[in-house]
């Protein structure tokens, strides 16, 4: 099962349905790491989820998301909230701390009305009701309604093509930042990151508390796509955010920038989600549409590393049945993934280790290597191995435990915990048993080892070639 798929799969889970038994299913189906959403978590409930994890297997990744620079409406007394008809007027005033109603509506962000351009589209809860600013009027923005719709409290605001001056990191996310080190979690989604000072300030704040953890950017409107590449030089690895990225791009646009987005992250051997409605229907039914598959088998066919459930796992009525078919998908769409030995070596930190990886994925198409095997302290070379997509599977055999986890969202290397041994001879040795006891490997495979000294971070600096 869980050695049958390359593409890693993550679920967004719920603390109000995590309990070991559902959660062993999930991981039993081909779940490979947890996302805990910070937007509807608490930290109490958050570590209960994270608790509960750990009891299944210490190879789940665990990822939280940060609300990051997000705007939403202020709440409301009535919460089925008003309907708003095509041609009314509304206005938007400053004042986080009011209560929103109509005609008049307020944001979580105290200077949206200074912020905001005349001539700018306010798009209330992902695009519902579209707001075109016809004006501004002693700090009010006057709008008109362009289609019929319901407006309710505490939904999300979007101003597509406009710059809000929010700070990267918000309270909250400050103390789920802090939470996450304490817990030992293994990453931070960071959403609606805009350029490298976002990312900036949130790695300061891990700096701050000497954390492994790694950053996730999420992709999710305009700016972020822009400046991508400043972007990709300072994370770990990046989630295309489907949901706030339709909003804010014309949908047509979506498919051709996932696929860009997929394409630069690989030639700079970064790790890649595509995430947002992949099953979305089997929220509440048991199979996908035909459309759903293809999305999903069309995230594979582009080289994505892993790909996400949000509410068909969170709270849909066929959670396992949703991960059991996304595992489905990916071992059907993993059969036309070609081996790709691109590598600028202006995109890599170790040189060294790039091109020993490529030459051994390289050698796999001429030799009958049954399996990859390494042995990491980072995981760096995993991930370039990763990367090329080689035919067989990378075994990677970790010193550190976070190590481990943080590969889980490499696409086809499965990962073991493994004691530091005396020497190379013993490292080959006893992967090998460790292997042929797993069933991984038999007497008279061929596989290949790549790695470097022990106790150091230089990279791989050797390849070998032995028959089990």
């Amino acid at each position: 099962m869980m050695f049958d798929k390359k593409t890693k799969i993550i679920c967004t889970i719920s603390d109000y349905r995590c309990d070991v038994n559902f959660l062993t299913k999930l991981y039993e189906s081909g779940m490979n790491i947890v996302r805990i959403n910070s937007a509807h978590a608490t930290i109490e409930g958050a570590q209960m989820i994270v608790d509960n994890v750990r009891a299944v297997s210490d190879k789940i990744g665990i990822l939280v998301d940060t609300k990051g620079p997000e705007v939403r409406l202020t709440p409301m007394d009535n919460p089925d909230g008003f309907m708003a008809r095509k041609g009314d007027w509304l206005e938007i005033h400053n004042g986080p701390d009011k209560t929103s109603s109509c005609p008049v509506l307020y944001t979580s962000y105290a200077n949206f009305v200074s912020d905001v351009p005349v001539g700018s589209h306010v798009l209330i809860d992902d695009g519902a009701v579209d707001l075109f600013i016809t004006g501004k009027d002693n700090d009010k923005l006057l709008c008109e309604v362009q289609n019929d719709g319901i407006i309710k409290g505490k939904k999300s605001v979007n101003v597509p093509n406009v710059h809000i001056a929010l700070p990267a990191l918000t309270e909250k996310d400050r103390k789920f930042v802090k939470w996450a080190v304490d817990a030992d979690i293994d990453f931070i989604a960071h959403s609606f990151v805009r350029g490298k000072e976002d990312l900036l300030e949130v790695q300061d704040l891990l700096d701050s508390y000497g954390s492994h953890l790694k950053i996730i950017s999420k992709i999710e409107n305009q700016q972020g796509i822009d400046n991508l590449d400043d972007i990709l030089s300072h994370t770990y690895a990046v989630m295309v955010a489907r949901g706030d990225l339709g909003v804010e791009i014309p949908a047509e646009k979506i498919p051709l920038i996932q696929k860009q987005i997929i394409q630069r992250c690989r030639s700079r051997k970064k790790p890649v989600i595509i995430a947002t409605q992949m099953l979305h229907t089997m929220i509440e039914n048991p199979r996908p549409t035909r459309a759903e598959v293809t999305d999903v088998a069309n995230a594979i066919f582009q080289s994505t590393d892993a790909i996400m459930l949000s509410g068909e796992t969170a709270s849909g009525k066929y959670p396992v049945e949703a991960v059991a078919t996304m595992a489905k998908i990916a071992r059907e769409a993993e059969k036309s993934i070609n081996i790709s030995l691109d590598l600028n070596l202006e995109k890599v930190s170790k040189p060294i280790a790039a091109v020993l990886a490529k030459e051994l994925v390289a050698a796999t198409q001429d030799l009958p290597v049954k399996a990859i095997i390494f042995d990491t302290w980072t995981g760096r070379t995993g991930r370039y191995l990763s990367e090329f997509r080689p035919k067989v599977p990378i075994y990677a055999l970790c010193y550190n435990d976070f190590t481990m986890r943080e590969l889980a969202l490499a696409y086809d290397i499965y990962c073991y915990k493994f004691p530091i041994p005396e020497s190379k001879e013993a490292f080959v040795r006893n992967a090998i048993r460790m292997l042929m006891d797993e069933g991984r490997i038999d007497t008279g495979d061929l596989v290949a080892f790549i790695g470097g000294s022990f106790n150091d971070e230089l990279g791989a600096t050797y390849l070998e070639f032995k028959y089990v």
